[in-house]
């Protein structure tokens, strides 16, 4: 989670969060919990930064109404600005999490939102009560119905240790994919299908995204050069390319507040189960 708001530039939809942390209960299916209070002060803009994690979204405004969403991965930066005040709950889900939870491979979401009603798995089952609850009820809920349903058999368990492993990996030290399959002795190809199913972007874009976020969140007085070499790039004209590919402009412009124009909101993408 970036947690940067003294960063210069632009702000970013995770810099409103609140963190919340997981109930022990929770740990299997949700890495980070993230609340944004009804009424706060946007900038006129704000960016949605890329986001290797599928996340389910309780989102209410202020006629108290409410949605459940899933977002699914955003593999590049989005650019929005608020019309008008909503608050929500975020539920970002664990490595592995996705496809017991969802009933569908994380890579299926990738730049999409859904209704949490419309996936095939078993959150399905609990529109109708998130739909309902109070946010301060939704953890606890949670909580009491998630632990039955986390999949026991020893594939699943053995896919979920190597992802885990995998991610913690390339969330410490980003580097080679090649390396990495090497070190847990399997093939790239079987750690690429992994990340498919459990994260929903290739373990390269992964890494990539990554390193962008480390440098959104590093960012400050720090020299370019410095900011490079901490978040495992190449060189400066190498975090300056990848920067620009996933945040549509350079880092001197981003911290200087020159985005693009605001897009509008993600349309709801209907599933067909």
């Amino acid at each position: 989670m970036i947690t940067t708001r003294d960063r210069p530039g632009l702000m970013t939809a995770e810099d409103f969060e609140d963190p919340v942390a997981p109930p022990e209960s929770l740990r299997p299916w949700f890495t980070e919990i993230g609340r944004i209070p009804a009424f706060f002060d946007l900038s006129p803009k704000f960016a949605h930064v890329p986001q290797a994690a599928t996340t389910i979204v309780l989102r209410g405004d202020a006629s108290d109404h409410r949605d459940v969403l899933v977002v699914g991965p955003h593999t590049r930066a989005v650019y929005a600005a608020a019309k008008q005040p909503v608050g929500c709950l975020r539920l970002r889900l664990a490595p592995g999490a996705v496809q017991p939870l969802l009933g569908l491979p994380a890579a299926d979401l990738a730049d999409k939102v859904v209704l949490i009603s419309d996936v095939p798995g078993v959150a399905a089952d609990f529109a109708a009560e998130l739909t309902e609850l109070n946010l301060d009820e939704v953890l606890p809920f949670l909580g009491s119905v998630l632990p039955q349903h986390i999949p026991t058999s020893d594939i699943h368990q053995a896919h979920r240790r190597l992802l885990e492993s995998a991610v913690h990996a390339l969330s410490t030290a980003p580097g080679s994919i090649t390396d990495l399959a090497a070190a847990l002795s399997v093939s790239e190809r079987h750690l690429r299908n992994l990340f498919s199913a459990g994260i929903g972007v290739s373990p390269k874009h992964f890494a990539r995204i990554t390193r962008i976020r480390q440098v959104l969140a590093a960012a400050g007085n720090t020299p370019w050069s410095d900011l490079a070499h901490t978040a495992s790039f190449y060189d400066q004209s190498h975090m300056v390319a990848d920067f620009r590919s996933l945040m549509g402009v350079t880092p001197d412009r981003f911290f200087r507040g020159i985005v693009p124009a605001p897009s509008p909101c993600r349309s709801i993408t209907m599933l067909s189960k």
